[in-house]
């Protein structure tokens, strides 16, 4: 793969493309509705209530009260897509989830926007870094964190051919763009997207794009690395994960999240319990972030190029 650089590479918007194409998909799925709370000009549910007004309902700012009506939506029949920020989706409205929507199996997807650190100036009130987590530990709920707007496309696309709870992940940042728009996506299932035989660097969501640019120094220095798309969390893809501790020396996972419950955690789970190898998790410290612009963020809080270089050293040394 070329040398990718934030210069050389075009970027869209997650966001964006969630509510192009869920408005699209309205036209032909009438049991599709959408839900919101008050956020709908920042999630672009708002291009679904232009297109479809009688489908959306603004709930205002009452997250719980959008994912138990969301519930009930789809007990009805119908197939809700509930949306607000990710630290408002998965705190405030957690027990609804859990009761509600995950005890009954219920066919509710949950899309959140401004995901993880790069929120940016919004600081630590809005940077949900705990997310995937308090979703992943959850029963019956499947969590998926894409790469970039193609993928996200491919993921939107999927939902609504799986039936239960699910929650994806997406973000506030235009992120680089990775995949083709014909990328596809399938549940559980992992995506190489740069081949290397010493370290493999299983990544989501934007540090996919910075492990590609690890990669890249790290064979200047004569190190190959794969690099492989781990979008779908939960259900995890364990074979590529196993298939990567077999054929690597070490593995390394990065995540803009805490190390604490996420991609980190869930690849540790079935290496330990399978086939021990040394992993080296990139994320969040279990801290709160500050105010200020996501690349320095990023940098600040250990979840950049630079960091992932360093977590591929180490992973090495700790093989040997």
């Amino acid at each position: 793969m070329a040398e990718l650089t934030l210069n050389t590479i075009e970027k869209k918007s997650l966001r964006d493309e969630y509510g192009s194409l869920i408005a699209e998909l309205g036209d032909t799925h009438k049991d599709i509705v959408v839900l919101d709370s008050d956020l709908s000009c920042s999630t672009k549910t708002a291009k679904f209530a232009k297109r479809h007004p009688e489908r959306f309902f603004n709930m205002g700012i009452a997250e719980a009260d959008m994912i138990s009506t969301a519930a009930g939506l789809a007990s009805a029949g119908k197939k809700p897509y509930a949306s607000t920020f990710a630290v408002f989706a998965t705190g405030r409205a957690w027990d609804q989830i859990r009761q509600s929507v995950c005890l009954s199996k219920l066919n509710v997807k949950i899309v959140s926007t401004h995901g993880g650190i790069t929120v940016g100036e919004d600081g630590p009130s809005h940077q949900a870094m705990e997310d995937v987590a308090l979703m992943r530990v959850m029963p019956n709920m499947t969590v998926i964190v894409p790469a970039d707007a193609n993928e996200t496309r491919a993921v939107i696309t999927e939902s609504l051919k799986t039936p239960g709870p699910m929650y994806i992940r997406l973000t506030r940042e235009k992120f680089p763009l990775i995949h083709g728009e014909d990328c596809g996506f399938k549940l559980g299932k992992s995506r190489v997207v740069r081949d290397g035989g010493d370290i493999a660097i299983l990544a989501c969501g934007y540090m996919v794009y910075k492990s590609l640019q690890a990669a890249n120094l790290l064979a200047e220095e004569g190190i190959s690395c794969r690099v492989i798309n781990m979008s779908s969390i939960k259900p995890i893809d364990e074979e590529a994960i196993l298939r990567a501790a077999t054929e690597c020396k070490a593995l390394v996972t990065a995540e803009e999240h805490s190390i604490l419950g996420g991609l980190g955690s869930a690849v540790t789970e079935v290496v330990c319990e399978n086939n021990p190898t040394p992993v080296v998790r990139v994320g969040m410290d279990p801290v709160f972030g500050k105010s200020g612009k996501s690349e320095i963020l990023l940098e600040k809080f250990g979840m950049n190029t630079t960091a992932i270089v360093k977590a591929v050293h180490r992973s090495l040394s700790l093989k040997r």
